[in-house]
């Protein structure tokens, strides 16, 4: 069966309005470093409320979805390729800053498309 682009992208959109769990062991904001040539992520820790939501272990309020958030990060990763930064965070760090196997594949494929962007120039937008 060959798929189209509208396809493909129909079914990722699709598969991004669905529900997921957080993780409690925290999230990660990615974002390119053109200059650098690096994908970098910043992790965030949070803990989980009892209505399933992010919450900042320090002051206890729901860390909102969108917008901006004033929060200080717990570890800044960077490397050239995706398959280094996956290393670098699901490897090499003990114990890993995530608990959730939907969440290390979430990132794994966010970590591809910062790779793609960075190598093709294109924009980038944490899904």
């Amino acid at each position: 069966m060959n798929q189209t682009v509208e396809n493909i992208k129909a079914i990722d959109e699709k598969l991004s309005g669905r529900h997921l769990d957080l993780d409690p062991a925290g999230y990660f904001i990615i974002y390119i470093d053109r200059e650098a040539g690096l994908i970098c992520t910043k992790h965030f820790r949070n803990e989980i409320d009892d209505r399933g939501r992010a919450v900042d272990p320090e002051t206890g309020k729901v860390i909102p979805a969108k917008g901006k958030v004033e929060r200080t990060h717990t570890a800044i990763f960077t490397a050239r390729t995706a398959k280094e930064l996956c290393v670098k965070i699901l490897e090499q760090t003990q114990p890993p800053p995530l608990t959730m196997l939907n969440h290390a594949a979430y990132l794994g494929r966010e970590f591809v498309r910062a790779e793609m962007a960075l190598i093709h120039g294109w924009d980038y937008v944490q899904d």
